[in-house]
């Protein structure tokens, strides 16, 4: 089974964090393969550079070499996992909504512990649009931008447990959710500290991805998702670049007329 999980920035250290965590828990004979998109920001962290991280991961999955089994995006509260379903005829699970569900089944509420506060509304509105609201307690910000879990970790995990603390004490959550793919390394901290489980969405999202592959399922395609409709589409696929790849063997794609 090969899985292709999907940075939606453009830091390659980021990506390589995160296809790392997904390796640590995937099972044997998985292969994981990260990919970072060739334009797009250095982190995402508003609606902006959200909607942009959607085209630019589309374009980046698209390009991709080779067959693959299933596809993770690793951006928590980002847009474009719907987009995905429709090109690709291959499961697409995105962290978001895999750690929130994963989080169901450990406690009756979860809290979730992100980055900036400017973030809190686009990870409330994917919760509100999966249909995972109902059972979040709160949404939590600790302040700090995406990059500092790289250039000040020492802070960063001091906010965020602090955050994860207030969340199990004041907002009764029994479960903390990573808001962040790069968050992986806090799990045994916030446990020690907050006594809850703790997921990690890119965790949570490769053991969905795995189970799906595993059952023989992907997504419907008879209407929401179907592949898109055959039209030209003006500037689509982007320019390629000298090192560009190929459409996958995986990917239905837009017909194009």
């Amino acid at each position: 089974m090969r899985i292709l999980v999907a940075n939606v920035n453009t830091t390659q250290s980021m990506t390589d964090a995160i296809a790392a965590q997904a390796r640590r828990v995937a099972l044997p004979g998985t292969e994981i393969v990260g990919i970072t998109p060739r334009f797009g920001a250095d982190s995402v962290e508003g609606n902006f550079e959200s909607y942009l991280a959607a085209v630019a991961v589309m374009d980046a999955v698209t390009r991709y070499e080779g067959d693959f089994d299933a596809v993770v995006q690793a951006g928590y509260g980002e847009h474009g996992r719907e987009g995905l379903q429709e090109l690709l005829d291959v499961p697409v699970v995105d962290i978001t909504e895999a750690a929130a569900a994963t989080a169901m089944y450990l406690g009756h509420k979860f809290s979730v512990v992100t980055t900036l506060d400017r973030t809190v509304p686009l990870i409330e509105d994917r919760l509100k649009l999966a249909g995972l609201d109902t059972r979040c307690a709160s949404v939590r910000a600790s302040g700090l931008a995406v990059l500092e879990l790289e250039s000040d970790p020492a802070r960063a995990i001091e906010a965020i447990v602090t955050e994860a603390e207030w969340a199990v004490r004041e907002d009764k959550a029994e479960v903390i959710v990573l808001g962040c793919g790069g968050m992986a390394d806090l799990e045994t901290r916030i446990r020690e500290r907050c006594g809850v489980p703790v997921v990690d969405g890119v965790a949570a999202a490769v053991a969905t991805a795995e189970s799906l592959v595993r059952l023989g399922l992907t997504t419907s395609k008879i209407r929401t998702f179907g592949t898109p409709r055959p039209k030209k589409v003006a500037g689509w696929p982007l320019p390629a670049q000298p090192e560009a790849a190929a459409a996958p063997a995986g990917a239905a794609g837009p017909p194009l007329a």
